[in-house]
């Protein structure tokens, strides 16, 4: 797909982003465009930057893309506009459609199927990123998963754990419940006055 494929379904010739005004663009109320390289028409490689979709081409090409306000995307291509210098080789061409969503997609679906990725323009970052973190982020994981299982055959299987015998809880000795054992009867104890008074009467002569 480049814009000779796009001229013959329908689209308009292409106008300069240099040299643009109000009175090129359409005044209809919704479309389909896309920005063109012109350096590379005519050659192998698709001259295709952007497919993009507007109910208002005018306040879209001429407020966003030249003058800067806009969404992030807009804000994106208005620097590479301006600030790369792509103004001086770009040419926007567009077709009016009812339902320039639906168009829009199917491009972009059609544009995948034969260069196997987005416009410059329309692929994002991010997604990018996706698409390259997939296939290293699967080689590590399995890497260390092999690396993982090698360690586990290199390293010998531990020693079982022999318990030690479960020792018997000690029998403490049964204390005896207390026996009360009755106290003696007190014999009567003699003074020790009446002692003295009967070895005293007995030494004494009759």
């Amino acid at each position: 797909m480049n814009s000779l494929t796009l001229k013959e379904s329908g689209f308009s010739q292409l106008c300069s982003l240099k040299t643009v005004s109000f009175s090129s663009l359409p005044p209809t109320s919704g479309s389909v465009f896309a920005i063109i390289d012109t350096s590379l028409t005519g050659k192998a490689d698709t001259d295709i930057l952007y497919i993009g979709r507007s109910k208002k081409l005018v306040r879209k090409v001429l407020g966003g893309y030249l003058a800067g306000y806009g969404g992030k995307n807009t804000k994106k291509i208005s620097a590479s506009l301006l600030g790369e210098g792509y103004i001086e080789k770009t040419a926007i061409s567009w077709m009016s459609c009812d339902k320039p969503r639906t168009m829009q997609k199917e491009l972009l679906d059609k544009y995948v199927q034969e260069h196997g990725n987005a416009p410059l323009w329309n692929a994002s970052k991010k997604k990018l990123e996706k698409i390259k973190k997939i296939p290293t982020a699967k080689t590590k994981s399995s890497t260390a998963a092999s690396s993982k299982a090698a360690k586990a055959e290199k390293k010998p299987a531990a020693p079982s754990k022999v318990k030690a015998p479960i020792k018997p809880a000690s029998t403490k000795s049964t204390i005896s419940p207390k026996v009360t054992i009755p106290s003696k009867p007190t014999e009567p104890s003699s003074s020790p006055s009446s002692i003295h008074t009967s070895t005293d009467s007995s030494q004494k002569p009759a």
